[in-house]
């Protein structure tokens, strides 16, 4: 592993082991809901939606390292649920999303996959121009510091809505 993938690496590996520390003691059934505290919804991203969300960007690691999307392509009715902008929506029949187990474990595969290929590409690869556009190039100006944000940065900060939602379910903390 090259010393930039060293780098990135490690902040992923332990955002994948908090996004499963996160799932402790959840429900099937309360995967997909608003929280309700004293019967008054609380509009926010559920672990349904933030799960599905971030599964749909593992997918970029490996186009920008050239590498075919196999595990982390993302089907097609996804968009519609979990693109930047679209809403989260409580989904009380559990109909709307996915069900816990394949988001989980799409999610997970996903981010696995991501992660390894990052493990195997040269300090080269990862020093090359971030080739998106506008903002997101500005920010991350090499394929590396957008994986790095790919693959640890955005999800922590996603993940921090999924254990506020635990608290508001009245579910302990999940460390």
């Amino acid at each position: 592993m090259g010393s930039i993938a060293n780098a990135i690496v490690p902040a992923g590996n332990l955002s994948l082991r908090y996004a499963e520390m996160l799932l402790k003691d959840i429900r099937p059934a309360d995967f997909a809901r608003f929280p309700a505290p004293g019967g008054k919804p609380v509009h926010t991203n559920h672990p349904a939606f933030v799960y599905g969300h971030l599964a749909m960007y593992p997918q970029r690691v490996l186009e920008m390292l050239g590498q075919p999307k196999g595990l982390t392509a993302t089907p097609a009715d996804w968009d519609g649920l979990f693109k930047a902008g679209v809403e989260c929506k409580d989904d009380p029949n559990g109909t709307s999303y996915p069900t816990m187990e394949k988001l989980v474990s799409f999610h997970r595969a996903a981010y696995e996959a991501a992660l390894a290929a990052v493990s195997s590409a040269s300090d080269a690869q990862l020093s090359a121009p971030n080739p998106g556009e506008g903002r997101m190039k500005e920010m991350f100006p090499t394929v590396g510091a957008v994986c790095n944000f790919i693959v640890a940065a955005h999800p922590m900060s996603h993940y921090g809505q999924v254990s506020a939602w635990r608290r508001c379910m009245g579910l302990g903390s999940a460390m």
